[in-house]
């Protein structure tokens, strides 16, 4: 029998553990894929350290577990019903996992399936281990099965290690088409300068928003953002003024058309409350943030102002392969992430080492 080298979490809290398992088969509609490049979630730590007593409503799968979220790689091997997709093609894997037979899953909206799952991450709820026990293969591994529809193909001009931040990516571009931003558009980005916001703003630019906004803390970090674009860009450090403020006098006392929250856990409410505020008349919120303070909310002024505030949950495959497609013919440009590759031999010092100090530029990936 066949081996390949995975990283296994035993405990929640104990190191992740290099052992040889059985490579695995496809089933008739899955693939198996040699994985090139698994991103590392920011938040990886704190999954595989305080998950349980955080959110025990999301639960991690059963123990042990190989864990590894953004995966890209080669089709290996095709199941006897794959017809679109062959050995030997590049490709990115979205992890969005859902039972395949409700409502939702019907009608393409995976997300919206009450067992919706990330592979090799965490589920939403009591159907989700049932979605692990049928993908249980993260991409801290030599080879995963997936689903052929969640296959995106990779132009040659993308690399793994790029491929690899598609889930921060695709989370930013389905945001950004909820929020309508587009052409003759503004939008505020809130904590531009994190690995969520930054996406944002390369999306932004690349499917043509006139004005981008962009908050944060680091003032360094900001300048690095507005060189990407210094006549649609502007940025404020956090601190200075109130953000509303700042974006209704650069909108010319209108107000941004959107606002897109991506700020981390452990923010302020009152931090993304700022943001909405510099909505215009008919404006849009998106949350894609880890706010978990409670909101307050003037909903009278909500409904007087026609605004909309919408929470918007990871990205269709579809939307995945429009992303390639922006990278492809250049408009979306990742040249500018900086790769940290960790090999999984060395996962343990890897993840004990992260540096963020670039935050949203730095571009963290295992190696098999």
């Amino acid at each position: 029998m066949k081996t390949m080298l995975a990283a296994r979490l035993h405990e929640i809290g104990g190191p992740l553990l290099l052992e040889q398992i059985p490579i695995p088969e496809p089933r008739p509609t899955d693939v198996l894929v040699a994985v090139k490049a698994c991103g590392v979630v920011p938040n990886l730590k704190n999954v595989l350290t305080k998950w349980p007593e955080w959110f025990p409503y999301l639960p991690l799968p059963k123990l042990p577990a190989i864990f590894g979220l953004d995966v890209a790689g080669v089709v290996s091997q095709v199941g006897s019903q794959v017809h679109s997709i062959c050995a030997g093609d590049r490709v990115y894997v979205n992890p969005a996992r859902g039972c395949g037979s409700c409502r939702a899953c019907r009608s393409g909206e995976i997300v919206n399936c009450r067992g919706f799952t990330f592979q090799g991450y965490f589920g939403r709820g009591p159907l989700s281990q049932a979605i692990f026990d049928a993908y249980p293969y993260g991409g801290m591994s030599e080879y995963i099965t997936a689903p052929q529809s969640a296959l995106v193909k990779l132009p040659k001009n993308v690399s793994f290690e790029q491929a690899a931040r598609f889930g921060y990516l695709g989370t930013a571009y389905s945001a950004i088409r909820k929020a309508g931003a587009g052409p003759g558009r503004s939008l505020l980005v809130n904590g531009i300068g994190g690995t969520l916001g930054l996406c944002a703003a390369l999306v932004g630019l690349a499917t043509g928003v006139t004005a981008i906004l962009g908050t944060g803390r680091n003032q360094a970090l900001l300048d690095r953002v507005k060189a990407l674009a210094p006549s649609r860009i502007e940025v404020l450090a956090v601190g200075q003024r109130p953000v509303h403020e700042w974006a209704i006098e650069l909108t010319e006392q209108e107000g941004v058309d959107a606002v897109i929250d991506t700020l981390p856990p452990g923010a302020p409410s009152g931090a993304m409350q700022d943001a909405l505020n510099a909505l215009r008349r008919g404006g849009r919120g998106v949350n894609i943030g880890g706010v978990g303070e409670p909101l307050p909310l003037n909903v009278h002024r909500i409904m007087g102002m026609n605004i909309q505030l919408i929470g918007s949950c990871w990205f269709t495959t579809g939307e995945g392969q429009e992303l390639a497609e922006m990278a492809r013919v250049g408009t979306l440009d990742l040249s500018v992430l900086e790769h940290r590759r960790i090999p999984l031999k060395n996962v343990n010092e890897g993840l004990e080492s992260l540096q963020d100090a670039n935050r949203g530029f730095n571009n963290f990936v295992v190696i098999p």
